[in-house]
């Protein structure tokens, strides 16, 4: 016999007061925790943008649904879970990217376009996050830590030069540059559903700007989640 799911739409009314992304005339699309979030029985079918852009990501393949937990999003690499757009976000100049997440083994795509090759940001290592724009890599590094349980933010400034932060902290071993138009239109996998995500995603910011100030208000964001 079929499992009669029900599909529900979880809608937060409580915000953390003072910034917020949509303060930002550069926000491109807001993956807002335990918002916008469509259930089908305790599986996420859809992860609304709480940005004005409608980069919502879905998955109407069952078994390819990530799990919900208290508003956090569970990715099982054994079952390829993934969420997607049907339209890219593209980042061809400065940009700034922040979420909130739990790593739970390497290897695994954060963000990614299941569409077009060569565009992903992947935990390749304990201490390595390496992207891949127009299919050119660049390495960031943590200083000392592991991943694990944390937010991170990614940053390319107008000379391409791109910095990362954990938890708050900027880290300084590696900033490498990297030109050309990021594209991303999926959450947890790469074309074609290759290296899937493990762990949880609480939050995505993405924003086609970057300063510290806002840099300073995502990290403060992200860390009261």
């Amino acid at each position: 016999m079929l499992a009669l799911k029900q599909a529900l739409s979880l809608v937060s009314t409580n915000t953390l007061g003072g910034w917020q992304p949509s303060d930002e005339t550069g926000l491109e699309a807001w993956y807002k925790f335990n918002t916008g979030i469509t259930l089908n029985g305790s599986d996420v079918s859809a992860w609304a943008d709480s940005s004005e852009n409608s980069f919502n990501m879905v998955q109407a393949t069952a078994s390819e649904q990530p799990a919900y937990n208290s508003g956090n999003i569970e990715f099982t690499p054994a079952d390829t879970h993934n969420l997607g757009s049907a339209s890219d976000i593209t980042l061809s100049g400065v940009f700034t990217i922040g979420i909130k997440l739990n790593i739970a083994a390497t290897g695994g795509i954060i963000i990614g376009d299941n569409t077009t090759a060569g565009e992903f940001f992947k935990i390749f290592s304990t201490t390595v996050l390496r992207m891949k724009i127009d299919n050119v890599i660049a390495s960031l590094t943590l200083d000392s830590e592991v991943w694990g349980d944390g937010y991170l933010i990614v940053t390319r400034n107008a000379s391409n030069v791109l910095t990362l932060f954990w938890n708050g902290a900027e880290q300084t071993t590696a900033t490498p540059t990297l030109s050309g138009t990021a594209n991303i239109d999926t959450i947890g996998v790469r074309l074609s559903d290759l290296n899937p995500y493990d762990g949880t995603i609480s939050e995505i910011q993405i924003f086609d700007t970057e300063s510290t100030a806002l840099t300073a208000n995502v990290n403060t964001y992200l860390s009261n989640i």
